[in-house]
């Protein structure tokens, strides 16, 4: 597809607010392929739910609603289009099936997983259950609908402490990650028993790495996402979600910061935030980028890689998703 004039008009205003994070000659190739699905989205009738790991192009260039997990979960329960796409991840798109069971979900790349979702299977929540009885089972987002359909609520990064605490329990058993779990015991009273997962993105982050940077840029705000080690938190001025930390970033204007998160993340905020330079020692999460342009393009022709769940398990896991989101967004 080549970028003549009618693209140019129709995605200029769009290459205005990302130019300073993307260059000229990439845009020259993406360009083609938003207008196209911006105009295939309006003749089916479909809608586009971006996480905030997606890269620019993405995120801005075709995205309806572009947001983090808990605000996509609510979203997708909301959408009157007959079709969305999911650009995220495997789990994600899973939720919004469980949240709109009648529309169709798309994703465009199946092979988009979660190391935090593949570190638990349906069978170890079982397990757990037996060890543990009576004790009630949190399930973060990031988890497949098989684990969700066995555990009693669900919780994202932005509400996770409310969720734990709204159980009225003084122990919960709080899986995939591990390092959450340990973020969420350093926030309330309520004993968490945790599993052994991490992401493999944010397990990476050293402390030593965060000093180093501090050192390098006297002055710089840290902000880590709460799947980070303790050792990263402790050296952090803020920890949040990704909402929380582009709240953060909006609200308070540093001169200077880092984003301890997907490298995707810092281009997205900065569009947003001209007048912040962003120091960028990130890492990328390689399932997040199976997700592109052409391939939501060819997702959307298409309308392959439907997401679909079985029943028994679906009607199960929609409840743990619907309670997560009747309690919202941490304060």
């Amino acid at each position: 597809m080549q970028l003549n004039a009618e693209i140019k008009k129709a995605t200029d205003p769009i290459y205005q607010k990302v130019s300073k994070v993307i260059p000229e000659i990439e845009w020259s190739f993406h360009a083609p392929l938003i207008h196209k699905i911006n105009m295939l989205k309006k003749e089916k009738n479909a809608v586009v739910l971006t996480h905030n790991y997606q890269t620019p192009e993405i995120f801005y260039g075709v995205s309806d609603v572009a947001a983090d997990s808990l605000a996509l979960a609510v979203e997708a329960s909301k959408t009157e289009a007959d079709i969305i796409i999911l650009c995220g991840v495997h789990f994600m798109a899973e939720t919004a099936k469980l949240m709109n069971p009648k529309k169709k979900i798309l994703l465009p790349d199946m092979g988009a997983g979660c190391s935090l979702a593949s570190s638990i299977t349906g069978k170890d929540v079982r397990l757990l259950k037996e060890k543990y009885p009576g004790v009630p089972v949190v399930s973060y987002v990031n988890t497949s609908a098989e684990v969700k359909s066995e555990s009693d609520i669900c919780c994202t990064s932005a509400n996770a402490i409310q969720v734990v605490e709204s159980l009225g329990t003084n122990k919960v058993i709080f899986l995939p990650d591990q390092y959450m779990a340990k973020y969420i015991s350093t926030k309330t009273k309520v004993q968490i028993i945790s599993w052994v997962g991490t992401c493999i993105v944010h397990e990476r982050f050293s402390a030593q790495e965060i000093n180093d940077v501090k050192k390098q840029n006297p002055g710089i705000k840290i902000l880590s996402h709460p799947e980070c080690s303790p050792e990263v938190i402790a050296v952090s001025d803020f920890t949040g979600s990704t909402s929380g930390m582009a709240k953060y970033v909006d609200k308070n204007q540093p001169e200077k910061v880092m984003l301890v998160t997907e490298c995707s993340m810092s281009d997205n905020v900065q569009v947003n935030n001209p007048n912040v330079q962003f120091i960028r020692p990130c890492n990328l999460c390689p399932y997040m980028k199976t997700i592109t342009l052409p391939k939501i393009l060819d997702c959307l022709e298409t309308e392959a890689n439907e997401i679909l769940i079985p029943e028994m398990i679906s009607r199960k896991a929609r409840k743990t998703v619907e309670r997560m989101a009747a309690i919202g967004r941490g304060h």
